[in-house]
C-alpha cells in the first residue's frame, strides 16, 4: 500500500507543477525527471516495511548549564572589543567546531591581550573542546582572566561551571561560594549563581559530620 501512496503523491506533485504552477512546457521534462529521481532514491534507500519503533528520549544529565552557550548573565561587555570575537566563537561552538572557536579567541587575544572577556571565552571554548572537562589549558585561561581583573565575576563563575561539568562538585562549590560571598546583592548574575549553587549542594548531599574526638580517659581511682 505504501507504493500506492508514493505514486499518488508523485502524480499530484507533477500535476500541481504543470497545471496549478503553470510550468512551461519546456521545463516539464526536467520537473518530471526530478520527481522520478526522488522515487528512485526512495526505492533504493527507503524501508517502508520496517515496523514502528518508538524512541525513548534520554534524560538530560544535570550538568549545571552549558559553558559555551550559557548566557553570560551580564558579565561580558556586549558592545566592547571582545563582542565580535565572542560572537564568532560562539557561532563555531554551536556547530561543533570547538577548535575553530578556540582559535578565533586566540586571534582576538593577539589583538587585545588584556581583555578579560576574551580570556574567559577561551577557557569556555577549551572546556567545550575537551568534552566538558577542565583541562590545564582551560584552567590557565581562567587564571589569566582573573589576573587581569580579580574583581570580575566571570572567571570564577565559568571556572566553577567547568569544574561542575567535569565532576569536581566540591571544587565548583568552593569557587562559587567565594564568588557569592563577594557578589553585590543587586548583581544581575547573583540569582542564577544562587540557583546553581543550590543545585550543586543538593547534588553533593548533606555534609558528613566530623567524628567527635575520643574522650580522654579518666585516671583510675587509685592513681596518684
Amino acid at each position: 500500500m505504501i507504493w500506492l501512496w508514493v505514486l499518488l503523491a508523485a502524480a499530484l506533485t507533477i500535476g500541481g507543477m504543470m497545471w496549478l504552477g503553470r510550468l512551461p512546457a519546456a521545463a516539464r521534462p526536467l520537473a518530471g525527471a526530478a520527481v522520478m529521481l526522488g522515487l528512485a532514491g526512495y526505492a533504493l534507500q527507503g524501508s517502508p516495511t520496517l515496523p514502528g519503533h518508538p524512541v525513548a528520549v534520554a534524560a538530560e544529565p544535570d550538568n549545571f548549564g552549558e559553558a559555551i552557550t550559557d548566557q553570560r548573565q551580564g558579565m561580558a561587555d556586549r558592545f566592547g572589543p571582545a563582542a565580535q570575537w565572542l560572537g564568532m566563537s560562539d557561532g563555531f561552538a554551536r556547530t561543533g567546531k570547538t577548535r575553530l572557536a578556540a582559535q578565533t579567541l586566540e586571534k582576538g587575544l593577539a589583538k587585545y591581550p588584556d581583555n578579560v572577556d576574551l580570556w574567559v571565552g577561551l577557557g569556555n571554548a577549551l572546556v567545550a573542546h575537551g568534552g566538558g572537562t577542565m583541562s590545564p589549558a582551560a584552567a590557565l585561561a581562567f587564571d589569566e582572566a582573573a589576573k587581569r581583573d580579580p574583581t570580575h565575576p566571570a572567571p570564577p563563575f565559568f571556572a566553577g561551571l567547568a569544574l561542575a561539568q567535569g565532576g569536581d562538585l566540591k571544587g565548583a562549590e568552593a569557587v562559587w561560594s567565594e564568588l557569592l560571598s563577594r557578589s553585590p546583592a543587586d548583581a544581575p548574575w547573583r540569582p542564577d549563581l544562587e540557583m546553581r549553587l543550590a543545585q550543586l549542594r543538593q547534588a553533593l548531599g548533606p555534609p558528613v559530620p566530623a567524628e567527635a574526638p575520643a574522650a580522654a580517659k579518666a585516671p583510675p581511682a587509685d592513681a596518684p
